[in-house]
């Protein structure tokens, strides 16, 4: 789990999605969706709108967001919650001092290498002010941009067509449990999470299995997964996070699979509807 929410204030969305740096908090947002099946850029600017809401309480993007919520993944940043003890806060900072040389965060390089894979924020300090400052250059909200669709949401789409899945639902359920659980080879990884659904459904959309039987359980093994993790040091903060799963379910459970519905989802006990 990337971030926990305590906090709310009120926010209208307009249609477009809008990009923002700032902090922000919601209780009540409008998700614009357009009444026919949505495009592939349509439904990524839905993802992201979800994504920003779990990860920031926000539908804006928050590029500049970065804390310490003790989940034992470090310092959690940016628009995906990358984090310091996960590798992708890593990835973002390698690419940007490659293309920037010199940058504010390029001094955390080293420490953020040793505290890979480990809660860890020592060698950290000061770099909740330089993630802030480096924010403000487009070159790092492009780097962010870049290295979100290399580590997420290209993965989700490449894992969406190996198993067949085609609903705009199961693309949105593997990219955002993607980002939470990340696509490795551990017990709870989405690949895994996935590996146990399909037994438990029988097989894949691929194999025959229609897709929303699949889907359910997916979404079942996931919520499953949050509520008794195999990392212990995540399992308090994971186990506060199911309303993520529980608002993907519920999108499910009104038959929105091509997100073509008026989209309402509670998470955090906040609810984002139309």
């Amino acid at each position: 789990m990337k971030k926990i929410i305590v906090k709310a204030l009120t926010v209208v969305i307009l249609p477009m999605l809008v990009l923002g740096c700032g902090g922000g908090k919601s209780s009540t947002a409008l998700i614009a969706v357009a009444s026919a099946p949505v495009s592939e850029a349509r439904q990524m600017q839905i993802e992201d709108r979800i994504v920003s809401t779990f990860e920031n309480s926000t539908t804006v993007i928050q590029y500049a967001s970065i804390v310490n919520i003790n989940d034992g993944r470090g310092y959690t940043a940016g628009r995906a919650g990358f984090t310091s003890g996960t590798g992708d806060m890593l990835e973002v900072v390698k690419d940007y001092t490659a293309r920037v040389p010199g940058n504010v965060l390029a001094n955390y390089l080293p420490a953020l290498q040793r505290v890979n894979g480990t809660a860890s924020v020592v060698g950290l300090d000061g770099l909740v002010a330089a993630w802030k400052a480096a924010s403000n250059d487009a070159r790092f909200v492009a780097v962010q941009d870049s290295v979100n669709a290399r580590m997420y949401s290209v993965p989700a789409r490449q894992l969406a067509a190996r198993l067949g899945a085609v609903l705009p639902l199961s693309k949105l359920a593997l990219y955002e449990a993607g980002i939470q659980h990340g696509f490795g080879t551990n017990f709870d990884t989405i690949n895994k999470i996935v590996e146990r659904a399909s037994l438990a459904a029988g097989g894949t959309p691929t194999s025959g299995v229609d897709e929303k039987k699949w889907l359910q359980a997916v979404l079942t093994e996931r919520r499953a997964n949050l509520i008794n993790p195999a990392n212990k040091a995540t399992a308090f903060a994971w186990k506060a996070s199911v309303s993520r799963a529980d608002a993907i379910r519920s999108l499910y459970n009104a038959g929105n699979f091509n997100l073509d519905k008026p989209i309402t989802i509670t998470v955090y006990g906040d609810t984002f509807s139309i």
